[in-house]
């Protein structure tokens, strides 16, 4: 007796659902009830930053969440409590020596003013050193974002949540670059 079998097309196979850019692990509950209707101002920024935080993570679990900026992918790996950030298992400031690309990493930490409260792992892949911070940042900021409302609202505000898409245009045949053309002569 012949079995029925069945096959997937590629479309049912393509119509599987996204997952989510940021994940918790070992499934966190949001804090939701206290987010606030009003646009933020500048007072509830500084509110924000003066009120303890009011999600904890479990101990030993973490938020992961990737950034990307150009070619650079950053995996990140947030952890709450003081502890030393890792960039590609060395110390933060040892990876990006320049105090202006470490100032640029921690600043969603600072804006929503959980400086001390949280420390992370990442690991970055591609891109050059301003891609791999941007894309450091990113990751970051998606991961605190999923604390709480407040912090996301405030994260999308200053635009820490928004990928910044921009990339290296092709070179086109018959062109030097993306654009450029071969220069004229006229004989």
């Amino acid at each position: 007796m012949p079995t029925k079998t069945t096959h997937t097309t590629k479309a049912a196979a393509q119509k599987a659902p996204k997952k989510p850019r940021a994940t918790v692990k070992k499934k966190v509950e949001k804090d939701l009830s206290a987010a606030p209707a009003e646009v933020l101002t500048v007072a509830a920024v500084e509110e924000l930053k003066e009120a303890p935080a009011k999600h904890h993570l479990p101990k030993g679990r973490y938020i992961f969440a990737t950034g990307r900026r150009k070619t650079a992918v950053a995996n990140v790996r947030l952890f709450e409590g003081k502890g030393e950030s890792l960039v590609n298992k060395k110390p933060l400031a040892k990876y990006f020596g320049y105090s202006f690309f470490q100032d640029e990493i921690i600043k969603p930490f600072e804006l929503t003013g959980l400086n001390n409260k949280y420390h992370f792992v990442a690991s970055i892949l591609g891109g050059g050193q301003h891609a791999q911070v941007t894309a450091l940042r990113h990751g970051i900021s998606i991961a605190l974002g999923t604390l709480s409302e407040e912090v996301r609202k405030v994260l999308k505000k200053n635009g820490f949540l928004t990928r910044d898409d921009r990339k290296k245009e092709r070179k086109k045949p018959g062109l030097k670059r993306a654009r450029r053309s071969p220069q004229w002569a006229k004989r």
